[in-house]
């Protein structure tokens, strides 16, 4: 496996300054994000797609520091009613053909989340099977979500792309193996496959290891990033609707690798990995506010190191 970090981690700092950041800390691998969810800190998708030169500079700055490209991120909603979904197709659309031109096989990304009637607004995420409606908006998002998604594995593949890594997270169609497969089978591509990211499923009450041997097939890409249950939750459960920099007051928080599982905890998640035929990228992302930025990194890094063994 490779040690990478997902570069909105280091927005504040330009792509020489992220690479060199990169070089110091001894990781091999970046994710660059592109768009949509990202604030694509590091990459202008105009830019990029137009000017063969300017890919050439972006690829030989990140060479001059041992680095390579793991994957692009366009994680956005896809399925969003109305023209911000055709928005969010038209990043993921551009980020599939930047790939196709760095050669990168690889593109995370979310599955997205329609609304729950053709009048809807805005996206609804059913998480229970009552009251009854829930089970007339879950047929319709499923109408919607596998038609779309079968027009962006198409497009991914006339542009080059092999792999189409979707994140399990909270406000999403996709979070779990069993709705990952229903839109795999419905889908009928190969391209799709998993970006695992331990850290939604803890909050969302999975076991990452779990995940990792039920999915063994299907994990294109990984996101290092822990998570931490506060005392809090007894009382207000884990569905928290608190912004991420409340952070005192949370039932959980997004924090570095060790704060919320020890080592032995990132070994096992490894050693799964390994054992399923993972070969691939961990993919540090940084969230963890509760510290400063360098201290997080390096932790991150002290802690994987270790696990990986």
């Amino acid at each position: 496996m490779k040690l990478g970090l997902v570069t909105d981690s280091l927005a504040a700092y330009s792509l020489p300054e992220a690479a060199a950041i990169c070089r110091r800390l001894g990781l091999e691998q970046v994710e660059l994000g592109c768009g949509n969810w990202s604030p694509a800190p590091h990459t202008d998708l105009k830019t990029l797609t137009a000017d063969g030169s300017a890919r050439h500079r972006l690829l030989d700055t990140l060479g001059e520091n041992g680095l390579t490209i793991s994957a692009l991120n366009c994680s956005g909603n896809p399925l969003f009613p109305g023209e911000k979904g055709a928005r969010d197709r038209a990043v993921a659309a551009d980020t599939f053909r930047l790939a196709g031109q760095l050669g990168v096989d690889t593109v995370v990304m979310m599955s997205g989340l329609p609304g729950g009637c053709p009048e809807d607004r805005t996206p609804t995420w059913i998480v229970t099977s009552w009251p009854p409606e829930t089970e007339e908006i879950l047929r319709y998002q499923w109408e919607t979500a596998v038609p779309v998604w079968r027009e962006l594995t198409a497009l991914a593949a006339d542009r080059g792309v092999k792999r189409i890594a979707l994140e399990f997270h909270g406000w999403q169609l996709v979070y779990s193996a069993e709705t990952f497969r229903r839109l795999q089978d419905a889908v009928g591509s190969e391209l799709l496959g998993v970006n695992l990211d331990p850290s939604h499923l803890f909050w969302m009450g999975a076991d990452p290891v779990e995940m990792a041997r039920a999915l063994a097939d299907r994990i294109f890409h990984v996101h290092i990033k822990d998570v931490r249950l506060e005392k809090s939750a007894a009382r207000n459960t884990l569905l928290d609707t608190k912004g991420v920099l409340e952070y005192g007051t949370r039932s959980w928080n997004f924090v570095t690798p060790g704060s919320g599982h020890g080592a032995d905890w990132w070994q096992t998640f490894l050693a799964a990995l390994r054992e399923g035929g993972y070969d691939g990228a961990v993919s540090i992302e940084q969230e963890d506010y509760t510290v400063p930025l360098e201290t997080a990194l390096e932790q991150a890094v002290s802690v994987l190191r270790q696990a990986m063994g």
